[in-house]
């Protein structure tokens, strides 16, 4: 049988985005409530494109840095499916927003160097310890600021038992997704400035062109 990686489209702020993902057969979309990203929507304009979000397909709100009163109150307008904890946030204060909104969570971690793959199952394993609504890790880039800075870590760093449960982000585009999914081998994938044209604005042929990509992969191995 052959693999499926999932595909998470991120950084979403435009309907024609939105539109663009699905069509092509994104998995998930991603909708970022951080005032500071170029890519912020406000829970609004997020409430407005889960509207046309059709089933089956997941919608991940993006938060950094945000109590657990702040995360329920844009969930209340913005009813996002998953949520993903992109900051400094505690692993309580990941835990208690998700416990308000009962929704599962992910947690990002940013890849230093000196991280080693025993820390990483270390911190997964307290994390599923911790919470029910814990869902996995995503793995991204070390990068001043949060997320979005189209970076590539070591992928050599994430243990090959770690590895089937993980989102794989940081510096992924279409000309390195095809390795990434055959070196690594993680459940998903997520891509923001990689399909973009200008910050906060995706280009629909690069987001094909990125879902085609990881599909090769998938049919190779």
């Amino acid at each position: 049988m052959t693999q499926r990686t999932r595909i998470k489209i991120c950084g979403i702020t435009r309907p024609e985005d939105l539109r663009a993902a699905i069509a092509s057969g994104a998995d998930a979309i991603g909708l970022v409530f951080y005032a500071k990203s170029p890519r912020h929507v406000t829970a609004e304009d997020a409430a407005s494109l889960l509207s046309a979000v059709p089933p089956f397909v997941t919608s991940v709100g993006l938060f950094v840095n945000a109590s657990p009163e702040e995360v329920a109150a844009t969930v209340r307008t913005a009813p996002v499916s998953l949520l993903q904890f992109h900051g400094d946030e505690s692993m309580e204060q990941c835990c208690a927003a998700a416990e308000i909104v009962n929704r599962p969570f992910l947690r990002a971690v940013r890849m230093k160097p000196d991280m080693t793959g025993a820390d990483l199952l270390e911190y997964e394993h307290s994390y599923r310890a911790a919470s029910k609504l814990f869902a996995g890790i995503l793995l991204d880039a070390f990068v001043e600021g949060y997320g979005g800075g189209g970076k590539v870590f070591d992928w050599s760093l994430i243990p090959k038992e770690l590895a089937p449960r993980v989102v794989l982000s940081g510096g992924l585009s279409v000309q390195n997704a095809t390795e990434a999914v055959l070196q690594v081998r993680p459940h998903a994938v997520d891509v923001s400035s990689g399909v973009e044209q200008a910050k906060g604005i995706k280009d629909p042929a690069k987001i094909r062109e990125f879902i085609d990509a990881v599909r090769r992969a998938d049919r190779a191995i």
